[in-house]
C-alpha cells in the first residue's frame, strides 16, 4: 500500500526517524524497505540516514494494508459537509482510521457508510488529512474529492490551517502565556509513546491559560506543527499533563475516571475548492463542562 508525506518547513531529520514518526513502522523496518526499494525521495531511491527537508515528497511501498475498507454505521456529529469535505466533531473513544486490531468501528468506517466514498480509496486512510486521538474529542475535517485531499494537505503542510485545542491540566503552568519548541520522538522506553527527545521532528505549540484553579488549570494550545500525541507530550514536559491522560498523566483523584479531558476546540481553513476562510467550533464535551464546574466547586481560587 503506497502512501506519499511532504516534508513541512523547519523539517531536519533522518528519514527513517521521521517515517517512525509517521507511521506505525520500526526504525528497522524503514531500513528494510529503503533497502528493498520501497521508498523513495522526491522519485529517486535514497538512504535510511537521508536528512529530510522541508518540501521533499517521500513515497512508501508497505508491504500490504492494515485492513480491508467495510463501511459500518456510527453515530456523526456532521458541522459542515459539500461535495469536497466534511467537518466533524468527533466523539470521544472513536479511532480515526482503521489499523490492526480495529477494522471497523472507526470515523473512516462511519464515514464510507454515510457518503459511500473518500478521496484516496485507494489508501489505507482515504480522506484523512490529519488526525486527533481516540480519546480526543472535537473538529476534525476529512476529504471527499482528490482536489480537497491535496488542497487540504497542502496547508496543513503549510502550518496555514489554526488548530485550536482546550485542555484542564493537572498542576498549574508557571506562565500564563508562551511557546514551546522542542523535538517529538518515539519514546525509547516506551514504543508505543512519543516523548521530547533529542532526535526528533520539530514540534511547536503555543498556549494561554485561561483559568486557574488550585491544582489544576484550563488551557488552550495552539498547534503550529502536528506531531503524534503533541500537546499530550508538551503538557507533560511542562509538568502538567492533561487530566485523564491515560499514557502521559497520572493518578489524579479528582478526576479518576474522567477520560482524557482534551478537545479540538477550533479550526479554521481555506476551503480547498473555493479559498473561502472557514472557522469552525466544536462545542465542549460533557467531560470537560462538568469538570470545569467541578473545579470551580472545589478547587476556587
Amino acid at each position: 500500500m503506497r502512501r506519499t508525506f511532504t516534508a513541512e518547513a523547519g523539517e531536519s531529520v533522518r528519514l527513517d526517524v521521521y517515517l517512525t514518526a509517521e507511521s506505525d513502522a520500526t526504525r528497522s523496518q524503514i531500513k528494510k524497505f529503503v533497502d528493498d526499494g520501497r521508498i523513495t525521495v522526491n522519485g529517486g531511491r535514497t538512504k535510511a540516514g537521508y536528512i529530510v527537508r522541508e518540501g521533499d515528497r517521500i513515497e512508501v511501498d508497505f508491504p500490504e494494508p492494515v485492513t480491508e475498507l467495510i463501511p459500518k454505521e456510527i453515530p456523526l456529529d456532521i458541522l459542515y459537509e459539500d461535495e469536497h469535505i466534511v467537518v466533524l466533531n468527533k466523539q470521544a473513544g472513536l479511532t480515526v482510521h482503521p489499523a490492526t486490531g480495529n477494522a471497523t468501528a472507526t470515523l473512516v468506517n462511519g464515514l464510507l457508510f454515510r457518503y459511500g466514498t473518500l478521496a484516496n480509496m485507494d489508501t489505507e486512510r482515504p480522506g484523512i488529512v490529519h488526525r486527533l486521538d481516540k480519546d480526543t474529542t472535537g473538529v476534525i475535517v476529512v476529504a471527499r474529492s482528490s482536489v480537497a485531499q491535496a488542497g487540504l494537505a497542502a496547508q496543513f503542510a503549510a502550518r496555514t490551517a489554526d488548530k485550536r485545542y482546550r485542555a484542564i491540566l493537572c498542576g498549574n503552568l508557571k506562565n500564563d502565556t508562551g511557546t514551546l519548541t522542542t523535538f517529538i520522538g518515539r519514546d525509547p522506553n516506551n514504543r508505543k509513546a512519543m516523548a521530547v527527545t533529542e532526535e526528533g521532528r520539530v514540534a511547536i505549540t503555543g498556549y494561554r491559560v485561561l483559568e486557574r484553579f488550585q491544582k489544576h488549570c484550563y488551557v488552550e494550545f495552539t498547534l503550529h506543527t502536528g506531531r503524534t500525541h503533541q500537546i499530550r507530550v508538551h503538557a507533560r514536559f511542562l509538568g502538567c499533563p492533561v487530566a485523564g491522560d491515560p499514557v502521559y498523566g497520572f493518578a489524579d483523584k479528582l478526576f479518576p475516571q474522567s477520560g482524557q479531558l482534551l478537545h479540538a476546540y477550533k479550526l479554521a481553513i481555506d476551503h480547498p475548492v473555493t479559498g473561502e476562510r472557514m472557522h469552525f467550533v466544536a462545542p465542549l464535551p460533557d467531560a470537560i463542562e462538568n469538570g470545569l464546574k467541578k473545579l470551580s466547586f472545589k478547587e476556587a481560587l
